[in-house]
């Protein structure tokens, strides 16, 4: 039996709640939850929360949020104990360490630990058994597989590519979603007449599936982060700071105060993205947003790139994500593709990481 603490509870923990409630977890037993404001935790014998009533719990009985005290609670279980982090705090973050030096280990959908500073970075990976060199050691381990296209097996292959030997020399992607979205509507090369990009941005608003402010997305941030992790794990000592990231927000709406500002002035730049379409259609080739991992020639970044029809980035539908690896082993690419984004898909990924530690941790 693996004993679980979950931080944040909102789409994706409450998710993840729900999936190990209806499946019936019987190795996988939650006894602590934690909000901003309030947390609950079971008693001295671990016994599990209710994963029916856990709102309730965490609203009448909860206690003020302490994850000093959150996690004291979790290292001291006799049984094997993991936090799983489903916030997007950089503070939370901060405590992996701490949590792991403590012998807890982390699960995480939360990008920043992993793209964040490579001192962190490299504290986490010396910490946790699965991820530095190995110490003889079964515990702890970080599993953070939905950092990167949520339950995708992004990382997971990856990091079977990298400990088997291949050689990585390039990994390219569409990891946004939202972007995805944005340019599989926009820049095709079938008959049909584009629809103008503020119109394809406006409609991905009203479906959710932009942040509430579109520049976040648009600015390539969110891709950067994930081409960060992927490098990382490549072997390369990539930055958030020097990562080239090509920003597609035209530079007057960079520094609007608002986001509704920003999406009623973005048709004004409707002929800037109308005229980088013509120009690869031209070429028989459509735009696509993507983050590089340049292992051998050291161009690792984010940028809108041109594509041929023939390329399996060309034909991509709807938001989905899809993940190219060249290596040794896989000269002519080895393709992912699938969700990479949703609460649902998310969980999945998070619930498959907490197996893995209960089966590494227990045996089958």
């Amino acid at each position: 039996m693996v004993n679980i603490g979950i931080v944040g509870v909102g789409l994706v923990g409450s998710e993840l709640l729900a999936q190990l409630h209806a499946t019936s977890a019987k190795l996988l037993k939650v006894v602590g939850l934690t909000n901003s404001r309030n947390m609950v935790v079971s008693d001295t014998e671990y016994k599990p929360l209710s994963l029916t009533q856990w709102k309730q719990d965490l609203e009448n009985s909860g206690v003020q949020a302490d994850l000093g005290v959150f996690a004291k609670y979790l290292a001291d279980s006799k049984e094997h104990a993991v936090i799983v982090d489903c916030t997007a705090s950089d503070a939370v973050s901060q405590l992996y360490p701490s949590w792991l030096k403590a012998g807890v280990s982390v699960v995480t959908p939360n990008k920043k630990g992993f793209s964040g500073s490579l001192d962190l970075y490299k504290q986490i990976v010396s910490l946790a058994a699965n991820l530095g060199p190995s110490k003889g050691t079964k515990t702890p381990l970080a599993y953070h597989e939905s950092t990167v296209g949520a339950g995708l097996p992004v990382l997971s292959t990856l990091s079977d590519l990298v400990k088997t030997g291949d050689e990585i020399e390039k990994i390219e992607g569409i990891f946004s979603g939202t972007l995805s979205y944005l340019f599989n509507n926009f820049s095709s090369l079938s008959g049909e007449g584009s629809k103008p990009f503020s119109e394809i941005v406006k409609v991905a608003k009203e479906l959710g599936y932009t942040e509430p402010d579109p520049r976040d997305d648009l600015n390539g941030m969110d891709v950067a982060r994930k081409v960060t992790i992927c490098g990382r794990l490549a072997g390369l000592d990539l930055d958030l700071s020097t990562l080239a990231v090509e920003n597609i927000v035209p530079q007057p709406l960079q520094t609007v105060a608002s986001a509704d500002e920003f999406m009623a002035k973005l048709p004004e730049f409707d002929d800037h993205f109308k005229q980088l379409n013509e120009e690869a259609k031209k070429e028989g080739q459509v735009l696509r947003y993507v983050g590089l991992v340049d292992v051998k020639g050291g161009n690792s970044g984010v940028k809108l790139i041109k594509y041929p029809a023939s390329h399996p980035f060309a034909s991509l539908q709807g938001s989905d994500n899809i993940i190219k690896f060249t290596t040794k082993y896989f000269p002519n690419g080895l393709i992912i593709q699938g969700a990479g984004a949703g609460s649902a898909v998310t969980s999945f990924g998070i619930y498959s990481d907490l197996l893995k530690i209960q089966e590494r941790v227990e045996g089958f």
